[in-house]
């Protein structure tokens, strides 16, 4: 019994503070908003500290690969792997919605704001670079983070003896925010558990009513592919072994999940859990970072969620092979584009709305519905990160927990 209390004293922990803030929500309902700030000051801490952990994870990996490595490999069966898993995820989100369609009977709203617009080129810019070197410490520029941390990276490999000095900087910062970064997840049962407080009492009531339907599909959908598929991933990755380690390691992950919104918030439990589950750090520290902004299984299948409603608003029917092959792109580019942070949907919602040359009036059904689905979609989002680490160790041509004999031994 103290075994098994001291390997799950953290997750134990982390339940207990979820549960009796759920049951607090349910009782304060609206006055549960004192709570917040509990939670949102552990946020916060998380959020001040994700920025250099990402610089330090991608850049110390990259700076770290020997050159003699087919490293292109595992980078290009990463990317394969992450538009495999999102299309898989789109196309099952259309067969939902094609046994279980919507009724257009859902109320739409004038918008009060206007919606800025810009063209492509200017979008792509924004997402992929920054104008002053300040703006990469912003969480809002995790692509061009990634991006320059990446080409940080490569360049001190390639800088050889010059730059070790620098090199040795970059492993030395990834131990430290790791290290940073634990201590903040102590406070993880009381900042989420303040966060699920307020979840269920400000937003549980509206899960019934007009949006039930919809609603009811996307959790529904999510669930599915949680269980179904991503059992499936972990069993390709290396057979029964490997599906009982991702499960058993992806609670503490789930649960981070729910709580935060937020892929970003979920990274630090995501690398953890990678060791844990036996995937090379090598391979953990790059599929994770990476994933946290370019891999969205959830949101891909909220993309298609959300277009369906619009297109039941419209008495239009989701089908035809252009409708559907748009809908298929619109849903990987919007979980590519969308930020690992609560609420980073809007600018793929209003993405959605621009491709299809939708009214703008339904932009504020689809952002209800977004922020409804926020904590299922994020589950689905950041928990895959960790399963396609798991692809990609296993088709980079190692047999899956042969790096790590005491995890495999443990099974």
């Amino acid at each position: 019994m103290k075994k098994f209390f001291q390997y799950y004293k953290n997750i134990l922990l982390l339940l207990a503070g979820i549960t009796i803030g759920s049951i607090v929500g349910l009782i304060l309902k609206e006055r549960v908003i004192l709570l917040k700030p509990i939670g949102d000051m552990f946020l916060n801490l998380i959020f001040t500290a994700v920025v250099p952990l990402i610089f330090f994870a991608l850049s110390s990996a990259f700076a770290n690969i020997d050159r003699s490595q087919k490293f292109g490999k595992v980078i290009r069966l990463m990317l394969l792997i992450f538009l495999s898993t999102l299309l898989i995820a789109a196309f099952i989100a259309i067969l939902f919605v094609w046994l279980f369609p919507f009724r257009g009977d859902i109320p739409i709203a004038a918008l009060t704001e206007k919606i800025q617009t810009r063209s492509i080129g200017e979008q792509i810019t924004e997402l992929l670079t920054v104008n002053d070197f300040f703006n990469l410490l912003s969480r809002k520029s995790m692509l061009a983070l990634i991006l320059f941390s990446m080409l940080t990276g490569i360049a001190t490999s390639h800088a050889g003896e010059k730059g070790e000095y620098f090199h040795r900087f970059l492993n030395a910062g990834n131990e430290v925010m790791k290290k940073l970064l634990s201590y903040i997840m102590l406070f993880a049962p009381i900042g989420l558990g303040a966060y699920f407080a307020y979840q269920t009492g400000v937003f549980g009531p509206k899960l019934f009513g007009a949006y039930a339907s919809a609603l009811a599909v996307c959790y529904s959908t999510v669930i599915f592919y949680y269980l179904v598929f991503f059992t499936l991933y972990a069993f390709i990755a290396g057979g029964s072994a490997a599906v009982k380690t991702y499960w058993r390691e992806n609670i503490i992950p789930s649960a981070t999940a729910l709580g935060t919104c937020s892929s970003i918030a979920t990274m630090p439990a995501n690398l953890e859990a990678s060791k844990k589950m036996g995937i090379p750090e090598q391979i953990g520290n790059i599929v994770v970072p990476l994933g946290a902004t370019l891999h969205k299984d959830g949101s891909s299948i909220s993309s298609i969620i959300k277009i369906a409603v619009i297109f039941a608003i419209l008495h239009k029917p989701l089908s035809g092979f252009d409708t559907v092959l748009i809908a298929l792109g619109i849903s990987v580019v919007v979980s590519i584009v969308e930020g690992g942070i609560p609420s980073g949907g809007y600018a793929g919602e209003m993405m959605v709305v621009a491709a299809y040359s939708f009214p703008i009036e339904v932009l504020p059904v689809i952002m209800i519905i977004g922020t409804l689905v926020d904590p299922i979609v994020t589950l689905a989002n950041a928990t895959g990160d960790t399963v396609a680490a798991m692809l990609v160790t296993r088709f980079a041509g190692k047999d899956y927990l042969a790096e790590n004999e005491s995890v495999a031994k443990s099974i």
